[in-house]
């Protein structure tokens, strides 16, 4: 017993040998030996068979990207060949190259040349001419050019004797002026009287295989006698179709109405290359997978660690974002403060111009009550002193005058305390001939005081704005004020204040004949704090401005014009 302990321990197993049980052991150390070299060749077999599978997979893609290539080049070919011929068909059947033919004269061919160089420009031929019955090029696109085919005798070209005979030819040459080669396309040109000449366009091939050129395939166009014409390889042209090789493989496609055959040759490395990565890459994934199964509960452990990692770090972010939330809710709550205490001050500024405003009137305003006092006090004195020895009639004339300017003083301090009254912040419809006239009723005693000024208006009756009646004549009073002071000894001093719509829109106009604005000043008119009166302030036309945008306008003053005066235009919506 003491033995066996010993060998599941790791121990000694001489005394096991010595109890005659050792072949059973060797076997079955054998026998996991077995196995071993047995999955071993297993896996090289499944891998060998994997290899083969994925390059003959590989190969049968490239062999279907090189028809579906071979395809594509071919009907680039097929295209610029058709283009070609029905240039060669349709200048064969052209009356201008009739008429040049027919009767050969200099002008008509000069006038072909310049056509078929428009032409050639147009479809990219290499060159256009055009051959009389005897071969002779009589008119050519390169007809300018230090090598032109003009008066060149090409009657021993096959394009030209074939296409006399059977109407149209074609023919893969060599150029014997530009020692290029080319596809001459020629049509024979007919006449009433029989054959005339033959128009021939020769195509060139270059842009074709220098696009072949940068890519990695072989691209070759065969003749009918298997001799190469077009090729990406220009040691293969005008030679014999080159035997393949055997790292590649071959696709043909007949070219369409050209007797040619284009054959394109891609190797086969790509798949072989793609067959050794896939099988490295399920070799690596078997030992992958071996690692994987063996550390498995490491991973584990590591993503329950990565778990409650990510358990602790949302719940810190969200108390964050929690913390956050609750600053910028009292930043928004501090900023509505702020913003309500700006809308009161800019409010308590409104009332304070106007108040401002409100002084300026108030002695004239003082002025306009001690008249009617005054005569009221007159009055009553001589109905006391005609009382005793006039009739009834005297006395009621008098009395009908006091109560006439008892009305006067009435309207003027209402007009007072509704000016004086703080604004309401709501939009209605407003009339203007209406706000007008108590703005002129509040600024009355200055033009009296001054005699000479004058105030014309032009408001169409019954003209509504959308706008507070107290503000819009706290704007009215502080441009006729403005305009008021600027007249002061003025010669023949005027204010003319006028109304007209526009559209949705009402257009009212304050214009004086004063001495205009300088440059200096207007340019500063709506900056507070911005003035050139010395008791002045700055802020009554940038109060005014911001009570026009409050109503959805605008206040302007249009830019000073020398010997002109000052006019300021206010635009505000129109109530109806």
């Amino acid at each position: 017993m003491k033995q066996l302990l010993d060998w599941r321990g790791g121990g000694s197993m001489t005394g096991i040998a010595q109890d005659g049980v050792t072949d059973t052991q060797a076997g079955s150390r054998r026998l996991p030996a077995v196995l071993r070299v047995l999955t071993l060749l297993l896996a090289v077999v499944f891998l060998a068979g994997l290899f083969w599978l994925v390059r003959a997979t590989g190969i049968e893609g490239i062999r279907a990207e090189s028809t579906t290539a071979a395809s594509l080049r071919v009907q680039a070919l097929e295209s610029v060949l058709a283009k070609q011929r029905a240039v060669a068909a349709v200048l064969a059947d052209d009356d201008t190259v009739r008429t040049a033919l027919r009767t050969g004269s200099s002008a008509a061919l000069q006038s072909v040349s310049q056509k078929l160089e428009r032409l050639h420009r147009e479809t990219q031929s290499s060159v256009i001419y055009m051959l009389d019955l005897t071969g002779t090029a009589v008119a050519a696109s390169n007809w300018d050019e230090p090598v032109s085919f003009v008066g060149q005798d090409y009657s021993f070209r096959e394009y030209f004797g074939v296409a006399l005979r059977d109407g149209q030819a074609r023919e893969y040459a060599l150029g014997t002026m530009s020692n290029q080669p080319g596809l001459y396309l020629s049509s024979r040109v007919d006449g009433p009287e029989g054959t005339l000449g033959v128009v021939v366009v020769k195509v060139e091939f270059d842009p074709f295989e220098a696009s072949w050129a940068r890519s990695p395939d072989d691209t070759l166009v065969t003749a009918a006698d298997a001799t190469v014409v077009l090729t990406s390889a220009p040691e293969f042209r005008f030679q014999p179709l080159p035997a393949l090789p055997l790292d590649q493989i071959e696709v043909r496609e007949p070219v369409p109405g050209a007797d040619w055959m284009l054959l394109l040759r891609t190797s086969k490395s790509s798949a072989t290359e793609a067959a050794a990565v896939a099988t490295v890459a399920v070799a690596a994934g078997m030992l992958v997978v071996a690692l994987w199964l063996s550390r498995a509960r490491q991973a584990r452990r590591r993503r329950l660690e990565r778990d409650e990692n990510e358990r602790r770090y949302r719940i810190d972010l969200e108390h964050a974002v929690a913390l956050r939330t609750h600053e910028l809710s009292d930043e928004m709550r501090e900023r509505r403060v702020a913003e309500q205490r700006l809308a009161s001050m800019q409010a308590d500024l409104v009332q304070a111009n106007k108040l401002a405003t409100l002084g300026q009137v108030t002695a004239g305003v003082a002025h306009e009550v001690n008249q009617p006092l005054a005569t009221i006090r007159l009055l009553t004195e001589n109905a006391r002193a005609l009382l005793p020895a006039t009739t009834d009639a005297d006395v009621r004339d008098n009395l009908a005058k006091i109560v006439q300017m008892t009305d006067r003083i009435s309207q003027i301090t209402t007009e007072l305390r509704g000016f004086s009254r703080k604004a309401t912040g709501r939009l209605e419809p407003v009339g203007l001939a209406e706000v007008l006239e108590a703005s002129l009723l509040l600024t009355a005693s200055r033009r009296r005081a001054d005699s000479g000024q004058m105030v014309q208006t032009a408001i169409p009756p019954g003209l509504k704005v959308m706008a507070e009646a107290v503000r819009l004549e706290q704007i009215l009073v502080n441009l006729i004020q403005n305009a008021q002071e600027v007249l002061t000894d003025r010669p023949d001093p005027r204010i003319r204040i006028a109304a007209e719509r526009r559209g949705d829109l009402v257009e009212i106009t304050v214009a004086d004949n004063g001495p205009g604005l300088r440059p200096e000043i207007w340019s500063n008119l709506f900056i507070p704090f911005s003035t050139s009166k010395p008791d002045g302030l700055g802020l009554g036309l940038v109060i005014s401005q911001d009570i026009a945008r409050d109503f959805g306008g605008e206040l302007t003053a249009e830019p000073p014009v020398e010997g002109q005066g000052a006019t300021f235009r206010l635009i505000l919506k129109a109530a109806e």
